[in-house]
C-alpha cells in the first residue's frame, strides 16, 4: 500500500514515483482508473433510478410550506435534488453518506494517518464510489494533463488594480477562462442533449484543474509582488496548490489537503451551490455557472464570514490580548453582543449543532499546533460563546461553524491575508458543485423555475384560510 507507506517528509522523487506509478505498478490491481468511463457507466443506472421515482412517487408530498418559509429565505423548504452531500442537522454534512471522520478513513491519503486526498473526494462525489489509492492518483495525474492556463486569463486578471477584491479577480479569471468552453462550442453544433454531460464533465475538470493555479497567481500577484511560483508536477493536488501560493511546509500541505476536501460540498441550498444549480439549470456551462457561484459565496453571509471570523478574533487580541482570562472573554462577548453585533463564526442555517468541519480542524490543530495562542483563543471561544448565546436565546444554533477554525490555522503557517480566503474556499468548493453540475446533465434535470408569491396574495390566501 505505497501511500500509506510514504512519510510526510516524503521526497520529491518518492512523490514521482507515488503519482506517475509505472506500468507493472498500474497492473497489480485491475481497477478501472478511468474517471470518466467510470462515471459513464454510472449514469443510466441512475437515470432509470429518478425514472421509478418520478413515475412510482411523483405525487407523494415532501412536506408543507408555510408563509415563514416563503418570506425567510426559503429555509427548510425540501426542494431540491442534490446527490453529492446531505446536511444533517443534528449530525452535520455526510459526502454520498460518508461523514467527515469516514472519509478521513476510508479515502486515500498522502502518508499514513494523513488527511484525505481532494482527489479521492473528487472520484466520491462524481461516481458515489470510494476510491483506491490508484484511482485517485489517476484522477490527480488527469488534472495535471488539463491544469494549462491560456495567456489571456492572466491578462485579463491583470487589467485589474490590484486593489480589486481577490474574489472579484477569481471570478474575472473564471470568465476568461469560460471561452474554451467545450459545452457551449457542443451546444452550438447541435449536440443532443443526453449526450450534454460529456462536454460539461470536460468543463468541469478543466475548471478543477486550472482553478489552483488562477488562485495563486492572484495570491502572488496581490501579496507577493507578482513573483509567481510554477506547478510541481511532483505534489498532489492539495499540496500543489500551497506550493503555488509559496508554502512549502509539509503540514501546510496536509492542511491544504483537508481544507479543500472538507469545503468541497455542503448539500446544495446554499447559497454559491445553489446558485451553481439555477444557472446550470438554464444549461449555461460550467464556467458560467461556477462565476456566479463565486459571486455569492463573496457574500459576507456565505463564504466572505471565514475571513471575518479571523479579523474579529484579532479586535479580541488587540482589546484584551491573546491570553484573555475566561472572565473577561465572556466580558467581552457580551459587550459585542450588546453593542448589536454578532460574534462571527457560531451559528450555522441548518446545523444544530458543532459543525464536523470546525471538529476536524481542531483535531489538525491539537495534533500540528497546540500552543498556538490564537488556537488557544479559539478553544476559549468554544467554551465561552455557546452557553451565552444559548442564555440569551436568540439563536438556534449557538454551536461553532467552519469558519469559526479555519482562518486560524491558515494564519499559524504564514497565510495571513484574511482578504483571500474566500478564494481557498471556492477553489474547494468547486469539487461539489461540478459534480453535482455534471449529474444535472446526466439525468437531464430541467430549469429551476419556482413559484414566486406576492404579500397581497399570501395575505388574502391566509384570510381566506382563517374563515373557513
Amino acid at each position: 500500500m505505497l501511500f500509506r507507506q510514504l512519510g510526510r517528509r516524503t521526497t520529491k522523487k518518492q512523490w514521482a514515483q507515488v503519482l506517475c506509478p509505472s506500468k507493472s505498478m498500474s497492473t497489480q490491481v485491475q481497477v478501472n482508473t478511468d474517471l470518466h468511463a467510470e462515471l459513464a457507466k454510472s449514469i443510466p443506472e441512475q437515470q432509470e433510478r429518478l425514472k421509478h421515482l418520478k413515475t412510482s412517487y411523483g405525487n407523494v408530498s415532501l412536506g408543507n410550506v408555510t408563509v415563514d418559509m416563503a418570506i425567510g429565505g426559503m429555509r427548510g423548504i425540501k426542494a431540491m435534488l442534490w446527490d453529492t452531500s446531505l446536511l444533517d442537522p443534528e449530525e452535520g454534512i455526510r459526502f454520498r453518506g460518508l461523514s467527515i471522520p469516514e472519509c478521513q478513513k476510508v479515502l486515500p491519503a498522502a502518508f499514513e494517518g494523513g488527511e484525505p486526498l481532494p482527489e479521492g473526494m473528487l472520484w466520491l462525489l462524481v461516481t458515489g464510489k470510494v476510491p483506491t489509492k490508484e484511482q485517485a492518483l489517476a484522477v490527480s495525474k488527469e488534472l495535471k494533463s488539463r491544469a494549462k492556463i491560456p495567456g489571456h486569463v492572466f491578462d485579463a486578471i491583470n487589467s485589474l488594480p490590484k486593489s480589486a477584491h481577490p474574489m472579484t479577480q477569481f471570478t474575472v479569471g473564471i470568465m476568461a477562462l469560460q471561452v474554451e468552453s467545450e459545452f457551449h462550442k457542443a451546444y452550438v453544433k447541435g449536440l443532443h442533449k443526453s449526450k450534454f454531460w460529456e462536454p460539461v464533465y470536460e468543463d468541469s475538470m478543466n475548471l478543477i484543474a486550472r482553478l489552483p493555479e488562477v488562485a495563486a497567481f492572484i495570491y502572488r500577484r496581490v501579496y507577493k509582488g507578482g513573483e509567481v511560483i510554477s506547478a510541481d508536477s511532483e505534489l498532489d493536488y492539495g499540496a500543489n496548490f500551497a506550493h503555488m501560493l509559496g508554502f512549502k511546509a509539509a503540514d501546510m500541505h496536509e492542511l491544504m489537503r483537508l481544507y479543500v476536501t472538507i469545503h468541497s460540498d455542503h448539500e446544495g441550498g446554499n447559497v454559491s451551490a445553489h446558485t451553481m444549480r439555477l444557472v446550470g439549470s438554464a444549461l449555461s456551462d460550467p464556467y458560467l455557472s461556477f462565476a456566479a457561484a463565486m459571486n455569492g459565496l463573496a457574500g459576507p453571509l456565505h463564504g466572505l464570514a471565514n475571513q471575518e471570523v479571523l479579523r474579529w478574533i484579532k479586535h479580541v487580541v488587540g482589546d484584551v490580548g491573546a491570553e484573555v482570562s475566561t472572565d473577561e472573554l465572556k466580558e467581552y462577548v457580551l459587550s459585542t453582543l450588546k453593542s448589536g453585533k454578532v460574534v462571527p463564526g457560531f451559528g450555522h442555517a441548518v446545523l444544530r449543532k458543532t459543525d464536523p468541519r470546525y471538529t476536524c480542524q481542531r483535531e489538525f490543530a491539537l495534533k500540528h499546533l497546540p500552543e498556538d495562542p490564537l488556537f488557544k483563543l479559539v478553544s476559549k471561544l468554544y467554551e465561552v460563546v455557546p452557553p451565552i448565546l444559548l442564555d440569551l436565546g436568540k439563536v438556534k444554533n449557538p454551536w461553532p461553524n467552519v469558519d469559526a477554525h479555519s482562518g486560524v490555522l491558515l494564519h499559524h503557517y504564514g497565510l495571513t491575508e484574511d482578504n483571500y480566503y474566500t478564494v481557498l474556499f471556492g477553489v474547494s468548493r468547486a469539487i461539489g458543485v461540478c459534480s453535482q453540475l455534471i449529474w444535472d446533465r446526466a439525468l437531464g434535470l430541467p430549469i429551476e423555475r419556482p413559484k414566486s408569491l406576492t404579500m397581497d396574495w399570501i395575505e388574502q390566501y391566509c384570510k381566506s384560510k382563517s374563515t373557513k
